[in-house]
């Protein structure tokens, strides 16, 4: 379902209901961090405040609620930055990637893109696919119970002790 539009990458990215933004935007290769944040991030744990990006006011709801660590950390810093390692997408927004490098006519590109329809993205998780091997290994163990103890230790049967 949510779209997210990368404004200063010029690109729209899927992703799924609940994704982390920080992991998005790293799958889709997002330049998310400067020189300093892909030297020193925390690997997102919101503690080197490398990952925090702006969210334009109207999509501050696509977003999960700031977290303590965000309040905390970004104290100093205008309400529509957050982290994206702390972010959770719940809905279709746009996202200005390092904020702190400014935007040659941030305000006119915000409205155009604000006001361009999002595509509609995936509406839920895709179902797993079984790859070639995993199924030829559940057709071969078909009617074998794995019987196992508590601690990983393997169940003794009738027939399998040891002389």
């Amino acid at each position: 379902m949510p779209v997210i539009r990368f404004l200063r990458e010029n690109r729209d990215v899927e992703c799924y209901p609940g994704e982390n933004l920080r992991e998005v935007a790293l799958r889709e290769g997002i330049g998310l961090y400067g020189v300093k944040g892909i030297l020193g991030n925390c690997g997102g744990c919101g503690q080197c405040i490398t990952c925090f990006v702006e969210i334009p006011e109207g999509c501050a709801p696509a977003l999960s609620a700031r977290t303590g660590v965000e309040d905390l950390k970004l104290r100093r810093r205008p309400d529509t930055w957050r982290l994206a390692c702390q972010a959770l997408v719940n809905d279709s927004l746009v996202v200005i990637t390092r904020p702190q490098l400014g935007l040659a006519n941030k305000d006119s590109q915000v409205s155009a893109a604000m006001a361009s329809p999002l595509p509609p993205g995936p509406s839920s998780w895709p179902e797993p696919v079984a790859t070639e091997a995993e199924s030829e290994s559940q057709s071969e163990g078909a009617g074998e119970e794995c019987k196992a103890e508590p601690g990983g230790a393997e169940a003794v049967t009738t027939g399998d002790e040891a002389p």
